[in-house]
């Protein structure tokens, strides 16, 4: 963990309000790598201040030297947890309210993905099955994936309603994803956290905090996609991969005042047109939150 000055209590929003920028702050879990960190270097470019939470201290360094070439108008401080412990979120929050003075947005983004499941998934002969994942990854993936969102979403939301303004975005991913053969725990963890998304918005209507989905679309171009997918996408052998980049557009969307009635939608960034206005961008981009059971057969 890096230290610096502390900024004191932090001004609500980065919003024009005439001459006047205000500033929110942000909690970006996953926030060290991969669409993390394009995120918190994103708001931090727009003055906001990020929290960015990694679990891997190397990456510290890494995040740091981005920041010293971008110089954002906004501070980014990186801090290392493991956010499936209700006491380092516990931290992690009081460490925030401590440096800032609150917590305005939280980006769920943390994420367990098929290099930790079956790092060999392209080396073997035939996919894993779901029993052949070990219990320690299983466990370790749900609470990740969803048990620590949760977590974190509990613990800032009461002050978000309190405040009259916030914002929680979940990361979660693309719905073949979820449902297809050979991808379990990660897409039921996914899953849970997309309907944990839909209810949560509802509870919150009208208090003015929104509960949103930004996705990359398809599959992301991180530390999180194997190597070698990487490459065939690369070379033109597989599907173009989502870059990091591409998820700024649509959370700065979501976390802008434009965005105050949006709520239990979800984003994809691969079909954002950035070069729309933001709130046309997100009607062509945007649907609600959640599934429907699969009709009856007649």
């Amino acid at each position: 963990m890096t230290s610096r000055t502390p900024a004191g209590a932090i001004c609500a929003s980065l919003q024009l309000t005439g001459n006047r920028v205000e500033q929110r702050v942000a909690i970006i879990t996953g926030g060290l790598r991969g669409l993390g960190r394009a995120m918190a270097l994103g708001l931090a470019r727009e003055a906001h201040h990020v929290v960015a939470v990694g679990h891997i201290d190397a990456d510290i360094a890494a995040i740091e030297a981005e920041m010293a070439g971008v110089k954002p108008q906004g501070e980014i401080l990186p801090l290392v947890a493991d956010l499936r412990r209700p006491v380092d979120c516990d931290r992690v929050v009081s460490m925030t309210m401590s440096r800032f003075g609150g917590v305005h947005i939280l980006v769920n983004n943390a994420g367990l993905t098929f290099t930790t499941i079956d790092p060999a998934r392209f080396r073997r002969a035939e996919p894993q099955k779901f029993w052949q994942v070990p219990d320690d990854i299983v466990r370790a993936v749900i609470e990740t994936n969803y048990i620590a969102a949760d977590q974190m979403a509990r613990r800032v939301a009461p002050m978000m309603v309190e405040h009259g303004w916030g914002r929680i975005v979940n990361v979660t991913t693309k719905l073949d994803t979820m449902n297809r053969p050979h991808t379990s725990p990660y897409g039921a963890s996914k899953a849970a956290l997309e309907m944990a998304t839909e209810v949560w918005a509802k509870e919150v209507e009208g208090s003015g905090l929104t509960i949103n989905i930004v996705n990359p679309g398809a599959g992301a171009n991180t530390p999180g996609m194997a190597e070698e997918m990487r490459a065939m996408s690369r070379e033109g052998r597989a599907p173009r991969l989502v870059e990091p980049e591409e998820m700024v557009p649509p959370l700065l969307y979501l976390v802008s005042r434009e965005a105050d009635n949006v709520n239990g939608r979800r984003f994809d960034a691969n079909l954002w047109d950035p070069s729309l206005p933001p709130a046309e961008a997100a009607r062509r981009a945007g649907r609600p939150a959640g599934f429907e059971l699969h009709p009856q057969p007649a």
